[in-house]
């Protein structure tokens, strides 16, 4: 059986630094989600708007690894190719929609794109033959940002 460790590049032995980038991009979540409670309730809106757009971005990143996963997994199939190259856009296009619509199914689309997206990386990070810390970091980012969105969804509902 092939490991990992014949693909990966080797600066991911050390796990630190992937552990502080992704703590990192959870910053904007978190102080969005914050900033939602403390600021005039005008602002509101312009903090919901940011969260929903840098949800989008993050979306767009996680659906990223799938594309480049997929072009270093030769053992693949067509079909299972082109499903991956497929989930690998869906989640940044489904919370693009969830900026033009309601607030609340605005977040309701991005959490579940979120956990959704996770899901789909439980499935397939094996399948590429990632370390398994890369999976426990991402489930670890994924109920952070949840977890953020819905407070930001409690605060614009108790204060808007």
């Amino acid at each position: 059986m092939l490991s990992y460790k014949q693909f990966l590049n080797n600066h991911f032995f050390d796990k630190r630094l992937a552990h502080v980038l992704g703590t990192g991009a959870l910053v904007p979540f978190v102080l969005l989600s914050v900033g939602c409670w403390i600021v005039h309730p005008d602002w509101i809106g312009d903090i919901v708007r940011g969260q929903l757009s840098y949800g989008i971005a993050i979306l767009a990143f996680v659906g990223g690894v799938h594309w480049g996963a997929a072009l270093l997994t030769g053992d693949m199939s067509g079909e299972e190719t082109k499903k991956v190259l497929l989930w690998g856009v869906a989640p940044a296009i489904l919370a693009w929609i969830g900026v033009l619509i309601d607030v609340g199914l605005g977040f309701a689309l991005s959490m579940a794109c979120f956990i959704l997206a996770y899901r789909f990386d439980r499935r397939m990070y094996p399948r590429y033959h990632m370390p398994e810390w890369v999976l426990t970091l991402r489930y670890r980012l994924t109920c952070v940002v949840v977890g953020a969105q819905l407070l930001t969804l409690i605060a614009v509902n108790v204060r808007a």
